[in-house]
């Protein structure tokens, strides 16, 4: 039986042809100085970097695309390196997620129209990983993910600091008056120590670590610090695995299945993940035309314990994660639970690169017989106020306040909020339930990292430190408190949120999953009928195309024309 002949190559439409297109594309890529052999029909790689110095967590990428290029020589594969947009959650406003669609559009656009047969994404900054992966995933190449990397352990008085997670902290501490402005400032170089993201189990760190549970990234890829020399040597395997990948034609969609989104939320869990993860997850799950959505999350993650003490549920950090045995250990925890048979980007099974994992520090990673916390999954809520759902962290709130009926102090945006919290005649007790809206997808626009609401100085003063809080809005995955979020629809797309006045009464009860409005449908009707239509303010830009087409929190906040995928077919000829 004859040999089956080999698959052409996506790129050879580029660099294959003897006619004008392949003389103009291979000219000018000679103008670089790559040797005429380097055309010859072996995978051409690209690398795609969200490098840039406003950007201070992916500030050292350029370096570590210096370590993929010498993999992908080495495999006999072509590396070429371009730029996307990269989204600074330190730097950015009035938030990354607003763009987080567009860098995709950048991604998928940059990956489609250009000659490369495999790709090697490298994220690091939060809303870098997702945007990649959808991205990619819309082309749906061979790809593999390479995060940068957390930051190494913060260290002030003593005393470990955790991105974010300490700021919240310290910050609460100076508006209660027992922390001045100065010491403060004193704790800022001590916070970033080095390149890298934040090292708590944030959102840039959860996101990492699902990279690895999806299957998208080596094993090793969520927790090996940014400065670690085992950071570039995976960065270097990632290269030679992409070259392989792209001979194996192993694409994204053969490794995004149903299992990896099912396996991915209960490593969140196991994680005491960000809750950002949710609608990250959901969209990517879209973006490759897998039904995937709230009750999974609930489903899969419900009667996973949290495992690991890291910040902002616990009291360790990334550096830790690492040395205790990292992800793989985790999966090897929780083995039971997952689909070990589907296929990874590393070769072989998923289940390869966990099977012979263990832990090395008990103090960070628990074992399943004595957990850290009994509930590390998501909780999905809903009721008469989140009729499409609602999500909160139990790992990270208060267990006392899992069940509470208070009355709402509501605050209407973020500037409201910003005006009132701390005003001494803020009608506010340790049983009020905050609420805040027009914080959403549509409403902020970009549902930014607001809800976990600052405790009133008032109450802090009074030693009073978590109270139950409710929003459209996101929270960055370093906070934490009985915070209520992601509710949908939000109040700008005409949610019941919108209806909520001050003094009502609502009921939390996540045991149960019901968070409820004590109204009756009559009084909600009648204040419906008396709701202003929100109207966004940009009639412009991109803006205006995303408050257009942007889809609520429990469908992934991707636009509606972004949900699937239209493949990566070279398009015409340009000349």
């Amino acid at each position: 039986m004859a040999d089956k002949p080999a698959r052409k190559s996506r790129s050879a439409a580029w660099f294959g042809t003897a006619d004008k297109y392949g003389f103009i594309a291979r000219s000018f890529m000679k103008n670089q100085g790559h040797a005429a052999r380097m055309f010859d029909g072996r995978p051409v790689v690209g690398i795609c970097n969200t490098w840039s110095e406003l950007t201070p967590c992916n500030g050292h990428l350029r370096m570590l695309a210096e370590h993929v290029k010498r993999g992908v020589y080495e495999a006999g594969g072509f590396p070429l390196e371009f730029p996307v947009t990269s989204l600074s959650e330190p730097l950015m406003r009035p938030t990354t997620m607003l763009y987080r669609n567009l860098a995709a559009m950048d991604v998928e656009a940059a990956i489609r129209s250009q000659p490369m047969d495999s790709v090697v994404l490298l994220a690091g900054c939060d809303k870098t990983t997702p945007s990649t992966l959808m991205g990619a995933a819309s082309v749906d190449l061979p790809t593999l993910l390479v995060s940068g990397g957390p930051m190494l352990t913060g260290h002030w008085r003593g005393e470990k600091l955790g991105s974010g997670t300490s700021l919240i902290k310290l910050d609460a501490e100076v508006r209660a008056g027992r922390m001045t402005m100065d010491e403060l400032m004193q704790a800022e170089a001590a916070s970033s120590p080095s390149a890298g993201s934040c090292m708590s189990m944030g959102t840039a760190s959860t996101m990492a670590s699902l990279c690895e549970g999806l299957g998208v990234a080596l094993p090793g890829n969520g927790a090996i610090p940014a400065v670690d020399a085992r950071r570039q040597a995976l960065a270097f395997e990632a290269g030679r695995r992409a070259v392989e990948m792209a001979r194996e034609d192993l694409r994204l969609s053969k490794v995004l299945t149903r299992e990896a989104f099912e396996d991915a939320v209960r490593l969140c869990a196991a994680l005491g993940g960000s809750t950002n993860a949710v609608v990250h997850l959901i969209a990517l799950a879209g973006r490759v035309g897998v039904e995937f959505g709230l009750d999974d999350w609930d489903r899969c993650g419900r009667d996973v314990p949290c495992l690991v003490d890291l910040m902002p549920s616990g009291k360790h950090l990334m550096e830790d994660f690492h040395r205790a045995g990292g992800v793989p250990a985790v999966l090897n925890q929780i083995a039971h639970l997952l689909h070990p048979d589907r296929p990874s980007v590393a070769g072989g099974k998923f289940g390869d690169g966990y099977a012979n994992a263990r832990i090395d520090d008990q103090a960070v990673i628990l074992t399943l017989a004595k957990p850290f916390k009994p509930a590390g999954g998501i909780a999905v809520l809903r009721g008469n106020l989140a009729p499409n759902g609602a999500v909160l962290k139990p790992s990270a709130a208060s267990p006392e306040l899992m069940r509470h009926r208070g009355p709402a102090v509501v605050f209407d945006g973020p500037d409201y909020l910003k005006k009132r919290i701390d005003d001494p005649a803020l009608n506010v007790t340790k049983d009020s339930v905050l609420v805040l809206r027009n914080c959403g997808p549509r409403g902020y626009p970009g549902m930014a990292e607001i809800g976990n609401m600052p405790i009133p100085a008032k109450l802090l003063r009074d030693g009073i430190r978590d109270i139950v809080r409710i929003s459209d809005a996101r929270m960055s995955g370093t906070a934490f408190g009985t915070v209520v979020l992601h509710v949908a629809p939000e109040a700008a797309a005409g949610g019941p949120l919108a209806l909520v006045r001050d003094g009502d009464m609502i009921e939390l009860d996540v045991e149960a999953r019901k968070l409820h409005l004590e109204i009756s449908d009559a009084e909600l009707a009648k204040r419906r009928e008396a709701l202003v239509p929100y109207k966004s303010p940009y009639t412009r830009g991109w803006e205006k195309l995303y408050v257009e087409h942007v889809l609520q929190a429990d469908r992934g906040v991707d636009l509606d024309f972004l949900v699937g995928k239209s493949g990566g077919e070279p398009p015409r000829e340009s000349h």
